[in-house]
């Protein structure tokens, strides 16, 4: 008699496995997704978003070139060289051609500066010799993080007297490679400062409205809904001009971070508020409360970890609004200023058409704006797709 469980080919067939289009990889046996976490789950669904993994690998570079925007910056990023005004970016070369044949050996090409008798312009032309670059050289000294002085770089000239401009250089002639690595710093950090403080406002004024309900959810959905009413543009424009300008640098980075994590909170909270008004008559949340549990031990130890990859993906994709906040803000010159270096004060110098006529690479840090908010769309898709790795 054949067994009904077997196919006519002897063959058992596999009453659990995954549809063909299912968002989960085919390495997520059946069996360990029965017993397979959130976690596990959420990071599964992620692995087969290839953007999202290429957005992580940027994000994760440029908060490395953050960290270490000081030794990898070859050059002071204040120092001024009028011999080197609107120096143009001199190209790498890695392989030196020389009597005894092909070597690897990084170089740059030196420019002379020329002036024009007629029109006054400055130009520079290939001299034809060789500036000679190392790995960990030495360079202009300076304080790592503050806290202890060293010379030594990701990348400098053989000889400490020449110097060398990968992104070229500004009006001042100071290095833009080194510039854009201070900016990065600044630029990078403050979309994290001002998600923070959105992440508390959010969870907290969005739990309680949601888990409360009531007059207090009226309250704060009041509030929501005109903080939301706002101009943002406007009011970003008249807090950031009340600064006072003689304020030092971290006053104005602290403030700054304040203004544009003024609207960021309401969508968060908005979000908060709604799964807890879902949850908040689960069985599990039920449970817990005839178990004698505390409110707060309801909303922390049960409630928000089910919401944790949500979170996550909403953080994820409020950052760039943050990042384009600032460098808006100091584009227009009301938000950070000088000496005070991010990619919105670097962009200030493109606001003059004689200079960007003569030096188009001062848009390079525009350039990074782009690379950092078109990352962190992709790794919040990626992440809003894999906190739910079922609906698909």
């Amino acid at each position: 008699m054949t067994n009904p469980a077997e196919t006519t080919s002897g063959e058992t067939p596999e009453t659990n496995a995954l549809p063909a289009d299912s968002h989960l990889p085919v390495d997520a046996q059946p069996d360990k997704l029965a017993v397979a976490s959130q976690w596990q789950l959420t990071w599964w669904a992620f692995r087969k978003h290839k953007l999202a993994q290429l957005g992580l690998w940027i994000i994760g570079l440029l908060y490395l070139l953050s960290i270490f925007a000081e030794f990898v910056a070859p050059d002071d990023p204040t120092k001024q060289n009028r011999r080197a005004v609107f120096h143009p970016p001199q190209m790498i070369h890695f392989v030196d051609r020389t009597e005894d044949g092909l070597r690897l050996r990084p170089y740059v090409y030196e420019m002379d500066r020329q002036r024009d008798p007629d029109t006054l312009a400055i130009s520079y032309t290939p001299s034809g010799e060789k500036i000679y670059l190392r790995l960990f050289g030495r360079g202009a000294e300076y304080k790592f993080w503050g806290l202890w002085e060293t010379d030594i770089h990701l990348f400098a000239t053989v000889n400490p007297r020449d110097k060398f401009f990968l992104f070229g250089a500004d009006r001042l002639g100071r290095d833009m490679f080194s510039r854009v690595m201070y900016g990065t710093r600044i630029s990078m950090s403050i979309g994290l400062v001002g998600v923070a403080i959105s992440l508390v406002l959010g969870i907290t004024l969005g739990g309680i409205s949601g888990y409360y309900g009531g007059r207090i959810d009226a309250v704060i959905q009041r509030l929501i809904e005109f903080v939301l009413s706002l101009p943002t543009i406007p009011i970003w424009l008249a807090l950031a001009a009340a600064l006072p300008p003689s304020w030092p640098i971290y006053q104005q980075y602290f403030v700054i971070t304040l203004i544009v994590s003024l609207v960021g909170w309401t969508e968060l909270g908005r979000v908060v508020r709604g799964r807890f008004l879902a949850m908040k008559n689960d069985d599990f949340v039920i449970a817990a409360r005839l178990d004698g549990a505390s409110e707060r031990r309801i909303i922390f130890r049960h409630m928000l970890p089910s919401l944790t990859s949500h979170i996550i993906a909403s953080l994820t994709l409020a950052i760039p609004l943050m990042i384009l906040a600032e460098t808006g803000l100091s584009f227009l010159g009301l938000g950070l200023q000088p000496p005070a270096i991010s990619w919105g004060v670097l962009l200030k110098e493109a606001q003059n058409i004689l200079s960007i006529s003569q030096a188009p690479w001062l848009f390079i840090p525009g350039g990074f704006v782009v690379i950092a908010v078109l990352a962190f769309n992709f790794l919040g898709d990626g992440m809003r797709d894999a906190a739910d790795p079922y609906s698909h």
